[in-house]
Order: structure tokens, then sequence, then C-alpha cells
């Protein structure tokens, strides 16, 4: 791994976050504190010029990188619905100014000067997704969604009100080697925080790194050799895996300089270019995995370009999903116990909790995070020192209580983003069943939003009505004991959850438009949900897409869709037996999937417009593998509402 003399000062962005006419949030990473301005509508006789410097506010990560947000509070609205260009100056040297054109050329569409963003006067389309897996083998779906909005240029009421990223914007528990390769390079080159590592096998950070089971072979370093006998008994009977219970957790980030470099790397192109490293000493099989990984994450950094470009053009909102933290994250009370028990599995979820916080969570709500933002500032300090662990778990606990993730955003319709990872509805009697998504308190609060909304976005990262068919595979390994093995989380899994989710649905007080946007599940599909013998019921749309960057297996969901078509067709008596009985659920079918398929499998990203009533007009898959673009027309069955 070599280090260069000369640092660019900018490595990742800017990403646009919570904008409005009045207020505009900017993300960023840089090397140095940097003097910027910002200038709005450049070389237009109008344009403003803004000092930024009272509203940034820069977290040291390491010796040379820094987390900065910027909250521009604007004196004089911007318009709505028109492309607003920008212009974000760096200044070099004393009174010597870059342009973001010279510094980020990449960052503009052809025969555009700069980028551009839009502030819908309405939530009129949105774009959403999750699961980008970068070592996946398939196109990335915010690559299709740049060549999508690179047509659009020249019509801005066209563009997505926002981006929704819907959960598992990295996989922190699933990672390539040659990505965890140039995570540690990434490391080394910008200096990034070390770490103690109490209950480890290995006393710190730098120790971790130089370990020959750092790569392919980090359930070797787990804690205490006994307990996790115990964990893997319980969870796995007997299965050689970490505390964490993802498949493919050989290479899952550690600490919390991981993680903060897996955010750089997969959202700017930059960072790849500042590092270089060969593979590290492996067996042959290893090596072959290695290998057969780093074409894939090659391919994939070649996107990155496009997918800055999507991010510094489009508005986004980010909600976390388990990879961001890690694979069935609290999906039972057993779970909790037994990861929240161990200091070290604490701390590796507490570092993604901090990661989450100052690369997603800021820029959704700036003004709801300080609290916490200034708490991690006051342990990373200047970034050079092993952080302090009293004041590392003193944050963790806190994130770990926190209960203010979900936020909303005002607007025709408003968009609710639900937490629905930390306020878990625990089976304390059973605690190895399935935890319901959101618990009681949580789910009043979201009833509340909705009393008397004529309409509605609910952003739900799992589907709140999924395919019936997989739900109850789930049930039964839950049945059997074994929840863990087959991801077994769905609204429907929690007997006191789903019957209040439901009982919210049939509420005489909720009769607006509600379109659920979800991902998860690694394939798109639309359902047009009816109330059944309820007057002024509430007109229910579930739009999932997924994956950004993922898929399932090819065979396997053209049989469980198959399947499900038939064991639960409209006049099946296996539809009595489902929580969702007083629904009727249409299925959309795909315009370009074989006769009768409902789910569309393949990397791509998901494109809904919406009517003023909050009511779809058009949805749709923006395909990455193929390139083109799936409809989801309406049911021809379904009743007039």
């Amino acid at each position: 791994m070599n280090r260069t003399d000369t640092l660019p000062d900018v490595l990742v962005g800017p990403l646009l976050r919570r904008i409005s006419p009045a207020r505009l949030a900017l993300w960023m990473v840089v090397t140095r504190p940097l003097n910027l301005t910002l200038v709005l509508c450049p070389g237009q006789q109008e344009a403003r010029s803004i000092e930024l410097a009272p509203y940034q506010q820069r977290i040291a990560i390491g010796e040379r990188a820094f987390i900065c947000l910027i909250d521009v509070a604007l004196d004089t609205p911007l318009p709505y619905d028109e492309r607003i260009e920008y212009d974000l100056q760096v200044e070099t040297a004393p009174g010597q100014w870059c342009s973001l054109p010279e510094w980020a050329p990449w960052l503009c569409y052809d025969d555009a000067d700069y980028p551009a963003f839009v502030i819908a006067s309405r939530h009129h389309r949105l774009m959403h997704g999750s699961c980008r897996k970068p070592h996946h083998d398939g196109a990335d779906g915010l690559v299709r969604a740049d060549h999508w909005l690179a047509k659009q240029q020249s019509a801005p009421t066209e563009w997505p009100a926002w981006l929704m990223m819907t959960g598992d914007q990295v996989y922190v528990d699933d990672v390539a080697g040659p990505m965890l390769r140039a995570i540690h390079a990434f490391i080394d080159q910008l200096g990034l925080v070390d770490e103690w590592l109490e209950g480890a096998t290995e006393d710190d950070s730098q120790a971790l790194y130089q370990s020959p089971d750092s790569y392919y072979r980090r359930g070797e370093l787990l804690p205490d050799v006994t307990s996790n006998a115990a964990l893997r008994e319980r969870f796995f009977g007997g299965v050689k895996k970490p505390v964490f219970t993802s498949d493919n957790a050989h290479n899952h980030l550690i600490t919390l300089a991981e993680m903060l470099a897996m955010y750089c790397l997969v959202w700017s192109p930059v960072p790849w270019q500042v590092i270089t490293f060969d593979a590290p000493a492996l067996n042959e099989h290893d090596a072959d995995i290695y290998r057969q990984e780093k074409t894939v994450i090659d391919a994939f950094v070649a996107g990155l370009p496009q997918c800055a470009r999507l991010m510094a053009h489009l508005p986004s909102l980010m909600i976390f999903d388990d990879h961001d933290v890690t694979d069935d994250w609290n999906l039972t009370a057993d779970w909790e116990r037994a990861a929240y028990g161990y200091p070290f599995s604490k701390r590796i979820i507490g570092n993604a909790l901090v990661a989450y916080l100052l690369c997603q969570a800021w820029g959704n709500e700036p003004s709801k995070m300080n609290g916490l933002v200034q708490q991690a500032e006051t342990l990373l300090g200047e970034g050079e020192q092993p952080l302090q662990c009293e004041a590392q778990d003193a944050l963790i606990e806190r994130l770990l209580r926190f209960q203010g993730w979900q936020f909303q955003v005002p607007g025709t319709p408003c968009l609710i983003v639900l937490d629905t990872r930390t306020r878990r509805w625990r089976s304390e009697r059973r605690p190895q069943r399935p935890s319901g998504l959101m618990d009681w308190e949580a789910l009043m609060e979201m009833q509340q939003a909705l009393l008397g909304a004529k309409s509605a976005v609910i952003i739900s990262p799992a589907p709140m009505f999924g395919v019936k068919l997989i739900e109850t595979i789930q049930k039964l390994f839950t049945l059997f004991g074994k929840p863990l093995m087959v991801d077994a989380e769905n609204w429907m899994a929690h007997p006191g959850a789903a019957n209040t989710l439901l009982q919210i649905w049939r509420h005489s007080k909720t009769p607006g438009n509600f379109v659920i946007l979800s991902g998860d599940v690694h394939y798109s599909f639309a359902y047009d949900i009816v109330v059944r013998r309820k007057h002024q019921a509430p007109q229910l749309w579930q739009v999932t897409s997924s994956g950004i960057k993922n898929s399932f297996p090819e065979q396997l969901l053209n049989l469980f869709d198959r399947l499900n078509r038939w064991l639960y067709a409209p006049l099946s008596p296996l539809n009595w037996l489902t929580k969702r009985r007083k629904l009727s659920i249409y299925p959309r079918d795909p315009d370009k999937a074989s006769a009768g398929e409902r789910l569309w499998n393949g990397s791509g990203i998901g494109l809904i417009s919406l009517d003023e009533q909050g009511r779809p007009t058009d949805i749709r898959q923006l395909d990455a593998n193929r390139g083109d673009e799936v409809v989801f027309p309406p049911p021809v069955n379904l009743p007039p509402r």
C-alpha cells in the first residue's frame, strides 16, 4: 500500500441531502479544512454567492479526512420547479478559487457547465431503491438512474423530487476481499482513526488490519471461543459462523474507520484514485475468490462517476435496514441479548450506527441530529489518537437508546420515513420468535401522522404487504425454531405488530391515499390493496424496488412466483389463513415479464409518479441489466374505487 504526498481537496461529494426553497444541505468528505463558496445560478446576472464558513460543520475522522455537512439558510427563497445550477468553489490558495467543474468535471452532464438541482413544488415523482452490494455480479441501479436523468436535463419538471434510499446503502456485513483491501488502503492513506477493541482477540484496530485472519477469516477474530460456540449452537445448530448471522460475514467490517471508509468508497470515484493496493497473502481457495471479486469490484468502480453525478443532482433521503449495520439486526429478542451482551459485538454494531449517523442520518434532518453529532465530534477530536474507549462506549450506548431515526418531510403528499429496526415489538415469552418491525408506541406515532391526511408516502424498508408464500415459508422456519435461516422478518411475522398495523388501515379516520415504498427483498413488485367491506377505507399501494445492485436467485424466485399464484389465487381457501384476509390484494403484472409473472428480478431502481391526490399514475422499474424500463400497469380486475 503506497502513500502519495498530494491529496485532492474533496474526496466525496457534494451529495445533495435535505433541500427546500429556504434551506440547502450538502454532505462532503474533504482532506483538509476548506474555505468554500456556494454560487447559485453561476454565470447568470442574478447569481448568488454565499460564503459557507458560517454554515459548515466539520468532523475529523482521521489525520487527513473530515466529514463536512453544509447546512445553508437562505435569506431569499429559491423558486420551485426550475433548474438551479450551482457551483461549489474551493479556495486552493489565498485569493485563488477553483470551480467545481475544474475539480470534479464528472459531476456535470454533457452540455451543462455546472451541476444543478430542482426543488419540486410537490412530491410528484420519486426515485427509490435499496440493497446496493458492490460485489454483486450485476449492473448498478444508480448508474442506470444517472442515464435516465441525463435525458431529462432540459425538462426540470420531470426530475424526481427525491432519491429515496430505503435501506442497505452499504453492506458492512458482506464485504468482498478487494473492497476490504481498498478500505485498509484508504484508512492508511488518510490516517483514519484507530481504536481499542475490548474483548477481541486483537487489542486494537492496527493489529486487526495486520492479522492473517483479517481477510476471509474474520469469524476467527471474535472474542470468546466458548461463548461463541454457545451462540452458534443457539442460533445455527452448531454451524460455524460468527456472532453475526450473515452467510457472507467472512469480511464483516469491525472498526469505525472501516465503516467510514466503506461509505467513501461506494459513493465517489476519488478515493479509488488516491490508493493503490495488492492482494493480501491468501491460500489458493481464497485467492481464487479474491480474483473473481476483483473483476466485479473493478466494474463497480467504473460506474462511480455516474453515481456521484446522480447524487450531486437529486436530493437524497436515507434510512437504514439490516445490512447498514449487520444481517438480521434485532431480528429476535434472543439475538439482541446475545449481540448486546458481549462488548465486542456491541462495539461493532455501535460503530455501524456511528457511521450511519455521520454519513446518512445527519443529512436527513441536520437539526435533529446535532446533539448526537456533537458527541461524535467530541469523541473523534482531531482524528489523530486512538478513540477513548469510555467515550466511544458512551456514544454507542446513547445511539442504541435513541428513538428518533424516523423522520417526515412535509409536502404533497407528505413523506413518512419509518425506523423498522430499533423500535421493535419484542416477543418476551418466546424470545426466539421474530420481533415486530415496530412496537405499539411507534405504530401509534405513525397513525397520528396519518390521521386526517389526504395522502402520504410511507417509506418502510421491508414491504408491509409482501409475497404470501414467502412469508408462509418464513413462518414455517420460525415454528421450527430457525427464523435466522430465512431472514424471517416481515410485518406479518409478529401477531401484535401485524394486527395493530391492519387496524390502522381499517380505522375510519385514515381514509386517504397511501403509497408504501419498500425494498429489502431483492425483487420488485407492485400491489393495489383494497380494504374489504369498509366505508371510506384508505386506498393503498405497495410498491417495492430491490435491489439497486442485488437480485434474488432466478430459478428459486420463478418457482416461488409460480407457486404463490397457484396456492394463493383469489378463490383459494389458503387466503383465509393469512392475517390479511380482510384485504384484497391486486398484483400488477410487469409488462416485460412472461405471462402471469408478478415479481421482477434484476438490479435497477424504482420510479413512481403521483397525481395531486397522491395516487400512482405510473409505476416502473429502471432495469440496470437490460437498460430498459419495466412498467407495472394497473390490474384489469381492480374494482372501482
